[in-house]
């Protein structure tokens, strides 16, 4: 295992200690954790495009962890009810919603290509963003309270609008490689 998939793990491994730390109302640790967790996943990234160390298990394993990563702490954020249910709810259905579109396909054994859109990298930045707002302001009691409102907003369409993108591309792919119109 190369040096950028090693890290992929970490973050996937800080995982259950972020959502325990955050359980555990130690949020400044867990604010730390999660920075450390984003610092690994921009470090993978970069030594496997800087090094062309990028692998196949890779281009699988990062976005897992992204999506582990994210789903976790806004799971365990809606349950502490630092981020509003409805909008864990949305954040969950449009991950399931994307994942189960890859199972489909894959059942189906469609050769079907799903490329994040800039729209869905934005929407994942802006998850990432949220969720370290709440934790710095739970951790370090920052007052980011106006950020978190508009972000809690910023998410929800970004969600709405890259889970449309998403749906719309498997689609128009399906389509295609079935010869349906």
């Amino acid at each position: 295992m190369n040096i950028p998939n090693s890290l992929t793990l970490l973050r996937m491994l800080l995982v259950p200690v972020i959502v325990w730390l955050i359980l555990a109302e130690q949020m400044y640790a867990a604010f730390l954790t999660f920075l450390l967790a984003g610092l690994s996943d921009a470090l993978d990234g970069l030594i496997a495009k800087q090094f062309n160390l990028v692998t196949p298990l890779g281009t699988y394993l990062d976005p897992l962890a992204d999506k582990i990563l994210l789903v976790s702490i806004y799971v365990t954020l809606g349950i502490q009810e630092d981020l509003p249910s409805w909008l864990v709810i949305l954040v969950v259905s449009r991950d399931f919603l994307i994942i189960g579109g890859i199972i489909f396909t894959f059942l189906l054994e469609l050769n079907i290509t799903i490329v994040p859109s800039k729209l869905s990298k934005l929407n994942t930045f802006c998850q990432i963003l949220l969720a370290a707002f709440v934790l710095a302001d739970k951790g370090l009691e920052a007052g980011f309270n106006g950020a978190i409102d508009l972000f809690v907003y910023v998410v929800a369409a970004t969600t709405v609008l890259s889970g449309i993108a998403y749906t719309l591309q498997w689609f128009r792919q399906n389509s295609h490689e079935t010869g349906a119109s």
